[in-house]
């Protein structure tokens, strides 16, 4: 027998679910999708020869936003995180840490540019950012961060060597989730880490 969280994986890649998973997605009966389905609130296609009904994963996602179903039963259990630091020991740590760690799916960027391409290409659920990049303010890029409306969802954890209470604080005006000091110690960058993604 399949458990919910064997179900909650294959969710995750799928990309066209049947009446009964989205009734089990979306936490209500079966007649309740059919019902939606039938009357139009819910697209998708019946299989040809057939009475099943078939709902692709985009209109699916339309309709649990629209309903104000959360969509993150949708997702991977493994949480994507964005490292954006220029220096090569520190990516290498980090790395290491979170790479090795099987809820984590880690990329890198060594530079603004690099991290504004990832950053619209994967989605990061986690970006850890240094503040002193060689092309770009990580503040700014903090800042653009906060500004799309796509990226709601991101969490971003400032890194930064300033020792300042007047310049952390100004950090903070750019809008990130956390803020940590380097040099950084794994054990509380990881405490971090899984409390800003609920772990």
């Amino acid at each position: 027998m399949t458990s919910r969280n064997d179900r909650k994986a294959n969710w995750a890649e799928k990309k066209v679910f049947t009446t009964g998973e989205a009734a089990e997605i979306c936490n209500v009966s079966l007649q309740t999708i059919i019902r939606c389905f039938d009357t139009g609130r819910l697209q998708g296609f019946r299989v040809p020869g057939s009475k099943f009904r078939r709902i692709p994963r985009s209109e699916l996602i339309r309709f649990l936003e629209s309903n104000s179903i959360p969509t993150d039963v949708l997702e991977s259990p493994t949480r994507r995180v964005l490292i954006v630091d220029d220096d090569p020991d520190v990516l290498e740590l980090l790395t290491d840490l979170l790479g090795s760690d099987e809820r984590f799916d880690v990329a890198t960027a060594v530079n603004g540019y690099e991290a504004g391409l990832l950053t619209e290409r994967l989605r990061p659920h986690l970006i850890l950012l240094d503040c002193c990049l060689p092309d770009l303010d990580g503040a700014v890029l903090c800042r653009r961060i906060r500004e799309g409306e796509e990226h709601r969802g991101t969490r971003v954890l400032l890194m930064s060597g300033v020792v300042d209470e007047a310049e952390i604080r100004k950090l903070g005006e750019c809008g990130p989730d956390g803020f940590i000091r380097k040099p950084l110690d794994a054990s509380r960058l990881l405490e971090h880490v899984e409390d800003l993604l609920r772990l």
